[in-house]
């Protein structure tokens, strides 16, 4: 092979003709290596999040050999190393917990081992954001391969979407609408193959926002993970990594504020995930960016919905493969997006999106015919959410975007399951459903919780969608008129700590607002008399995140970990 261009970060540890030099050479040849690898080729680490327990990323094990023929090919040294795996649904009391706790791991991992870039398998929610944020903060060259989305489910002769259609069954269920004969069968057939969810969840945004911000190669969201192209991906993304690293190109030339720009607006013309939101606001504090709430509400306004996917529109991340995926889609936003920008390619974003076409105007919309004309974020504040509040417009019901109801309050989740379905529960159409105590602090974690099932007495009449509020977060693949991260949490004494069941809340979208229609000088009164709820005795990681964990305007991320600790190591370990 011949001599590489410069001295990368990895000869710190294989070029030295020393002790600590055969230490680190000789331990590795254990597993066979031959000796010419450590000639000064570039070292590339594969940080795979494959699990058993994480069944969107079980794939990932053979992607990471793809992986690897392609950084073979370049003439680069590939090693596969582990990470924390969070599986959306498996983890309890919910993967954001250990979110934080996967971003450190990531960032010591990268930085503690002799690699000179890394390459991302990631997938299940929050993995992807936990490793770009570790990724960030030691700022190597970095490139993204998510899982990719399952096959589209089927029921009964028809297409059905992961979490979607779960929580419609279950309320179709729990309406007497749907036999539990017919809900276990639908079961079978909504996870048909290995993959992500492959409506809009939060794994399928997050995605798509890599790929817009030109951290991964094209068709990275939508490529099904059972596809040949998921596999070819991972050996173009082993070429390409390998091409990064002698180009000298780290993570932070593609995480730029114009990157994120791109990355928030495409993320509203396929009415992505709110969990995004959080995402990408600590992804950017890694970077020392100053990406607000308010960003996400300015960026986003003229932002209409152009992808036709499920929980927003009709079709499935499958259908938007074909009909051109991202590409496609960041083609009909043009001049709204930052083209000249570089991408982990080797080429600018409008290169990327030269030639792309779209194949289907049923999936894919244009902006002077968009599915909908409303998407993006609605960032909502008044004296219930002073310090900010969200909705998703473009998956809520018209008629409640404007509405004025009395307070249902639930003082946890374990409160609201012990109650929604009282007959004797004093609810209608017109109420607001609060639910509190489940923020990052108080659940703790922030679990999808946020869009709750309405009360039985409620679907039984065919009401399908009130109202409802809380300091939780909610799956991208959920549904309704719901607003979401309330903050201050009420579990620190947030205003949400202080409603009381009868008192009028008032939500007007359009106007960004949401106003507890109680005097101060009754809310002065309960919060003086307002005591923190009881807290277990933590230890570990729980205490940490107690300690640390900041609220959702600030990403939720541990409040010491913003900035970066940059890639050198200079003591050795022997």
């Amino acid at each position: 092979m011949a001599k590489e261009p410069r001295i990368y970060r990895s000869a710190h540890s294989y070029a030295k003709d020393d002790k600590d030099g055969f230490i680190h050479r000789s331990w590795m040849k254990a597993q066979g290596l031959p000796e010419d690898v450590f000639d000064g080729r570039p070292v590339i680490g594969i940080c795979n999040t494959w699990s058993e327990l994480t069944p969107c990323n079980s794939h990932l094990r053979e992607v990471a050999d793809y992986v690897k023929r392609g950084v073979w090919e370049r003439g680069g040294l590939p090693l596969e190393f582990p990470a924390m795996s969070l599986g959306e649904t498996q983890m309890r009391p919910t993967a954001m917990l250990f979110r934080n706790l996967l971003a450190m791991e990531v960032e010591e991992s990268i930085r503690g081992n002799p690699i000179d870039g890394v390459v991302l398998l990631g997938g299940c929610d929050k993995t992807t954001p936990g490793q770009m944020m570790g990724a960030a903060s030691v700022d190597l060259p970095t490139i993204v391969i998510s899982s990719g989305p399952m096959l589209t489910g089927k029921f009964q002769g028809r297409d059905i979407g992961s979490g979607t259609d779960v929580w419609r069954f279950s309320e179709e269920v729990r309406a007497g609408a749907m036999s539990m004969a017919d809900f276990r069968a639908a079961e079978v057939g909504m996870s048909r193959s290995r993959g992500v969810c492959m409506t809009m969840g939060s794994a399928s945004s997050f995605a798509a926002v890599a790929e817009a911000m030109g951290l991964a190669l094209p068709m990275n969201a939508t490529t099904p993970g059972v596809e040949a192209g998921r596999f070819r991906m991972g050996h173009l993304a082993g070429r390409a990594i390998v091409d990064l690293v002698r180009a000298d190109q780290p993570m932070s030339a593609f995480l730029t504020r114009q990157h994120f720009e791109n990355g928030i607006r495409v993320h509203a013309a396929m009415g992505g995930s709110t969990n995004s939101i959080l995402h990408l606001i600590a992804l950017a504090g890694r970077c020392g960016l100053d990406l607000t709430l308010a960003d996400f509400d300015r960026l986003t306004r003229d932002v209409p919905l152009l992808a036709n996917i499920a929980p927003s529109g009709s079709f499935h991340m499958e259908d938007l493969h074909y009909a051109g995926g991202v590409p496609a889609l960041m083609a009909e936003l043009g001049d709204m997006l930052h083209l000249d920008v570089p991408t982990v390619g080797g080429t600018t974003l409008g290169a990327v999106i030269a030639g792309a076409k779209v194949w289907n105007r049923q999936v894919i919309a244009t902006l002077a015919e968009p599915v909908k004309e409303i998407a993006g974020t609605w960032v909502l504040t008044g004296n219930l959410a002073p310090k900010g509040a969200i909705m998703k417009p473009s998956a809520a019901s018209p008629h409640l975007l404007v509405h004025e109801g009395r307070a249902v309050v639930f003082e946890t989740i374990e409160d609201y399951k012990a109650r929604v379905d009282d007959p004797q529960l004093d609810i209608d159409e017109t109420c607001i459903m609060v639910l509190r105590n489940c923020g990052m602090r108080g659940y703790p974690g922030m679990p999808e919780v946020g869009n709750m099932a309405l009360p039985k007495k409620l679907l039984e009449r065919g009401i399908r969608d009130i109202v409802r509020l809380s300091d939780a977060r909610m799956s991208g693949t959920a549904f309704g008129t719901i607003v979401l991260h309330v903050s201050p949490e009420a579990d620190i004494g947030g205003p949400l700590a202080l409603v009381e069941n009868g008192d009028m809340i008032r939500l007007d979208g359009p106007a960004r607002t949401l106003d507890l229609l109680v005097s101060e000088a009754v809310l002065a009164q309960r919060r003086a008399r307002w005591q923190a709820p009881v807290r277990p005795a933590l230890r570990g990681y729980l205490k940490l995140n107690d300690a640390h964990a900041t609220q959702p305007e600030d990403g939720c991320d541990l409040d010491f970990m913003k900035g970066g600790s940059g890639h050198e190591v200079l003591r050795e370990s022997h």
